[in-house]
């Protein structure tokens, strides 16, 4: 080896190492394209249970922020909800996917959302490198909603109805910020 040249040799690559960095070359123009932008990443509930995909959520999203994108993390609970009305022994009931909420299932959607799953949801990306914080769309005005009205068609007599689903609401405003937000939807 002369003065003017560095040798090295490059590991082996196995099968997932080449996957990995072909999905990453493949990225790289969507990558570029969204650099600077804000993009908002819904995590779902049933996906928190799984430590694979958990562990991965973390991982993308840090590297998200890493190349230049600035993600806001929206994430579910409802399992985690479910469980905990369910052990409190308060009902909760479905209309079209959407919970209908009382006083008592939204206090009770507050403190799952608000406190272990987004901590949690903060903590994975933490772990990841990145600097996340848990919040809530109450916190600061975050997010702004307006109530939302369930209409839907009775399949017998084909005229429209309209359901109250309680606190469930349509987001109108959210955050761009220097941090990833981990945010609950509360």
């Amino acid at each position: 080896m002369t003065r003017d040249t560095l040798e090295f040799t490059l590991p082996d690559m196995n099968d997932e190492g080449q996957q990995q960095a072909a999905l990453l070359a493949s990225a790289l123009p969507f990558l570029r394209r969204y650099a600077g932008d804000t993009i908002v990443v819904k995590y779902g509930g049933n996906a928190m249970g799984k430590d694979h995909l958990s562990s991965a959520f973390g991982r993308d999203i840090a590297l998200l922020k890493l190349v230049g994108i600035n993600p806001i993390v929206v994430h579910g609970g409802g399992p985690q909800i479910s469980a905990m009305l369910k052990r409190l022994n308060i009902d909760s009931r479905f209309v079209d996917g959407l919970r209908v909420t009382d006083q008592a299932a939204i206090d009770v959607i507050e403190m799952v959302l608000s406190g272990s799953v987004n901590k949690q949801v903060a903590d994975l990306i933490n772990r990841a490198g990145a600097l996340a914080v848990g919040i809530s769309g109450k916190d600061g005005g975050l997010l702004q909603a307006r109530k939302l009205m369930h209409r839907s068609r009775d399949p017998r007599s084909g005229q429209e109805e309209t359901q109250d689903l309680g606190f469930v609401g349509e987001r109108q405003k959210s955050i761009r910020a220097f941090f990833i937000p981990s945010l609950a939807q509360v």
